[in-house]
């Protein structure tokens, strides 16, 4: 684990590229062939790496530094001990998107994306659990226009931490289809503050549009329960 890191640092390993066989790689650093997979399990565990068998130019062990699958997993530990509760969640993505909203420029929005992931929102009849991931991406897509992408891959890894918990919400909730229509308004509105590069006005509508939409479905799980 101390050697791919030092090899990312310097430059001599990057995004997508692959690692040497097993065979080599355990000789090069004089170790045994199950304390080295025991340290690929952990990488691949933390999002360093991938391993897939076959042939073929994706298979192999690959560099894919997907560090949000390492957040996700504290995360989640965090929430399992209850040292971390969903509302503090809540809270934490309030900050980030806030804080990426008044500090987004238009010419860092990826608007196409943007109006693309509307357009599938928009799809008559979709479900919670398939609105709600592409409100996920539509967000995250959103966040990028600051130009900080610790901010997005913090915010991935709070979606993929609370992501069953949240649908568990969306499918109490009494009339799915009008929560639906609202968010989709108030989606409209933040990109349009953003794209015409008013950021506080899109932190705003953020930070109602969120505070509101958790406080709906808070009510309803509760009145469920």
């Amino acid at each position: 684990m101390d050697w791919v890191t030092a090899e990312l640092a310097s430059g001599r390993l990057h995004i997508g590229d692959h690692l040497p066989g097993e065979r080599a790689l355990a000789e090069t650093l004089q170790v045994s062939r199950s304390s080295l997979r025991e340290a690929l399990r952990v990488l691949e565990a933390l999002g360093t790496i991938t391993t897939a068998t076959g042939s073929g130019p994706r298979s192999g062990t690959i560099i894919t530094a997907a560090p949000e699958q390492a957040f996700a997993l504290s995360l989640h530990l965090e929430l399992a001990t209850r040292r971390v509760g969903h509302d503090h969640v809540a809270e934490t993505r309030l900050l980030l998107e806030h804080w990426a909203a008044t500090h987004s420029s238009p010419a860092g929005l990826d608007r196409a994306a943007a109006d693309a992931l509307l357009e599938r929102m928009d799809a008559p009849g979709i479900g919670p659990d398939e609105f709600l991931a592409l409100d996920a991406e539509f967000h995250a897509t959103l966040s990028r226009a600051a130009g900080n992408p610790l901010i997005s891959t913090l915010m991935e890894a709070l979606r993929i931490a609370i992501a069953d918990h949240t649908a568990e919400l969306a499918r109490a909730l009494p009339d799915w289809q009008s929560t639906a229509g609202r968010l989709r308004a108030e989606h409209r509105e933040i990109l349009e503050a953003l794209a015409t590069g008013n950021g506080e006005a899109a932190g705003a509508l953020l930070r109602a549009h969120i505070s509101g939409y958790y406080a709906e479905t808070t009510a309803a799980g509760a009145a469920s329960a």
